[in-house]
C-alpha cells in the first residue's frame, strides 16, 4: 500500500473495508459467505486494534522533552512551527504553510474517483517550544492534520492536507544533535592531519621547532611538535563543541513510528483510544456472528 494511503487513512480504510465485505455478504446471500466475510471483518478489526493500541501506548509511554535538554535517541516534542523560514505551498493551493499534502483524483468513465496524483512537501521546518529550535525532516513521516481543503476542477478533484507556521506542531521520532557537544572528533586523526599540515611548509616547521638551529627536525625536537600538535587540536575540538548544535527530528533508523501532527499529545492518544474501541468491539461482534453462524 503507498505510503500516503497508511498515513492517516488506515482506519478509514479498514472501515471501509468492513462495509464491502457486508454488501459481498448480501449479494452471496448464504451462510458460508455470511461465516467467511464476518471472520474478515473480526480479523481486520484484531490487527487495526492491535495497531491502534501500540501508537497510543507509545504516544503515552513517551514524555514530551524539551528541545534544549532533550537527549539523543527516540523522543516526543511539542512546539511552536516557526513561520520565519520560507513556506511551501502546492500548486493552485490556498496558502503556503510549513508543509502539505495534495492528492488529486480524476473522474473515469465509471464515475468514480481515482488516484492520479500525489504531492508531498519535503522541505524541513523548525519548531521552537521556548527552550530551543529544532529542524524538523517531513520525509517518510506519518502525517496528521486538522488542515483539510477540497476543491475541484472540471473532472478533477483536490483534496490537500497542510500544516501552518501558526501550529503547534507534535512531533515523534529520532532527536539528533549535529555539531556543538555532539560533534564526532578524532583527536589522534587531527593530531596526524596537523603534523603532515606543518611537515609540507619545512621552512615553517624549521623556524618553529629547530631549536639548535642545526637545519634539521631531531626526535626531541619533533616531539616537541608533536605536543604542540596535540594542544592545538584539543583547543580547536574545545571550541568546536562550545558552539551551539543544530537540532534535527527525523525518521528513527530503528523503524518505529515517525508521527507529526498539529494535534495535541493528548488529542493523538484519545483519537487512537477511540479507534481502538472501535475495532476491538466490531473484533468481537464480527467473532460472535461466526460463532454464531455455525452452530445455527
Amino acid at each position: 500500500m503507498p505510503r500516503f494511503l497508511r498515513d492517516n487513512y488506515v482506519n478509514l480504510l479498514t472501515s471501509g473495508s468492513h462495509l464491502v465485505l457486508l454488501l459481498v455478504a448480501v449479494r452471496i446471500n448464504e451462510r458460508p459467505a455470511w461465516t467467511v466475510c464476518f471472520a474478515l471483518i473480526a480479523g481486520i478489526s484484531f490487527f487495526a486494534w492491535v495497531s491502534n493500541f501500540r501508537r497510543g501506548r507509545v504516544i503515552a509511554d513517551t514524555p514530551t522533552s524539551k528541545i534544549g535538554s532533550a537527549a539523543q535517541g527516540y523522543v516526543e516534542l511539542y512546539g511552536r512551527a516557526n513561520g520565519n523560514k520560507k513556506l511551501v505551498q502546492a500548486k493552485g493551493g490556498s496558502f503556503p504553510g510549513v508543509w502539505y499534502r495534495c492528492t488529486t483524483y480524476r473522474l473515469n468513465s465509471d464515475r468514480k474517483w481515482v488516484a492520479s496524483d500525489h504531492v508531498v512537501s519535503e522541505s524541513i521546518f523548525e519548531i521552537n517550544d521556548g527552550s530551543g529550535v529544532c529542524m524538523v525532516d517531513p520525509d517518510h513521516a506519518e502525517v496528521i492534520t486538522t488542515h483539510t481543503r477540497t476543491w475541484y476542477e472540471g473532472e478533477y478533484r483536490h483534496v490537500e492536507e497542510q500544516l501552518f507556521a501558526s501550529d503547534r506542531i507534535y512531533v515523534l521520532g529520532e532527536f539528533h544533535t549535529m555539531g556543538g557537544a555532539h560533534t564526532h572528533l578524532s583527536h589522534k586523526e587531527d593530531v596526524s592531519a596537523l603534523l603532515a599540515a606543518w611537515k609540507r611548509d619545512p621552512e615553517h616547521l624549521l623556524k618553529r621547532f629547530d631549536l639548535n638551529s642545526d637545519g634539521e627536525i631531531d626526535i626531541r625536537e619533533w616531539e616537541l611538535a608533536r605536543k604542540a600538535a596535540a594542544r592545538e587540536v584539543e583547543r580547536n575540538h574545545r571550541e568546536l563543541r562550545q558552539q551551539p548544535g543544530v537540532h534535527v527530528m527525523r525518521r528513527p533508523v530503528s523503524g518505529r513510528m515517525y508521527l507529526i501532527s498539529n494535534l495535541s499529545p493528548h488529542q493523538l492518544k484519545r483519537k487512537y483510544q477511540l479507534w481502538g474501541a472501535f475495532h476491538i468491539s466490531v473484533f468481537f461482534a464480527g467473532l460472535a456472528a461466526v460463532i454464531w453462524l455455525g452452530v445455527g
